[in-house]
Formats: structure tokens, sequence, C-alpha cells
């Protein structure tokens, strides 16, 4: 028998990714026709944002997205990622049976700590996934101080 660790919050996590996932179904299927319309308008791509000792990194997963169709903007500390996933051609000449892909323009905005430096963001994609590397002020880095 193993011992499991206790944690209070995992219960409440859970929950809370339940609601997410009713939530994300229930605006798919209102956001303009039945499920599988492909033509409703918009998608949410999933977006990681995690801390590094010097950066925040923010992973956007964007499939059969081009390049040329993405835009990311900081305005007043807030990053911006706009962009559409377009039905590709062949798609558009068969029946489909079941589309659970989205499609549609998108819109992500996130607000940035004063922390980050946004003269030096980053940003490169590849195989379906923007990568936005935000460096963190010199200033506000944490630094060890030795003792004398």
């Amino acid at each position: 028998m193993a011992i499991v660790r206790f944690n209070p919050f995992r219960e409440l996590l859970e929950l809370q990714d339940r609601m997410n996932r009713i939530l994300e179904d229930n605006a798919r299927t209102t956001r303009g026709g039945e499920e599988g319309d492909f033509a409703s308008g918009s998608w949410i791509p999933p977006v990681d944002i995690y801390e590094s000792a010097d950066a925040l990194l923010v992973k956007a997963e964007l499939p059969e997205v081009s390049r040329e169709d993405i835009d990311i903007r900081l305005e007043n500390g807030v990053l911006t990622i706009r962009g559409e996933r377009k039905l590709q051609e062949e798609l558009k000449k068969h029946n489909c049976y079941r589309m659970e892909s989205q499609y549609g323009a998108f819109s992500r905005s996130f607000s940035l700590p004063r922390t980050v430096d946004s003269e030096k963001i980053e940003a490169n994609y590849k195989d379906g996934v923007l990568n936005i590397r935000i460096p963190k002020r010199e200033e506000t880095k944490p630094r060890q101080i030795q003792i004398k």
C-alpha cells in the first residue's frame, strides 16, 4: 500500500479544471452555431506562462497557424497575441463527419509585471509552438550578497 501525501488543494484544483472544461465546451457550442461548426468564429489556444531566474517565458500552442498570421504586441504592460487559424481548402471540399478542431481568429492578452525589460523581448515560432522570452530587468533579478 502506497502512502500518498495529503494535498488539501488537489481536489479544489481538479474541480477548477472540470469547471473550466465545462465552460469552454459551453462557449464552443454557443459561439456561433452547433458544436463542430468550423465557421464559428474564434478559438482559444492554450498558453503556458512560467518564470525562470532571469525571464518570463510564454509558450502558446498554435497548430496550423502560419507565422504571417500571428501578431504580437506589447502596449501599456499588456502582452497581446493575435492571429487566425484558417480552415484548409481541402477540408472545405469534404463532408466532415466530426470536426473537433477549432478555427478562426484568436486573441490572448496577459498583464506583465513591471520587473520585465520590454525592450528585449524575443519570440520564435517552430512546429506550431510560439515561444516568447521576456527578460527581467537587471535591478530586479535576485542577487546573492557576500558576507565580509
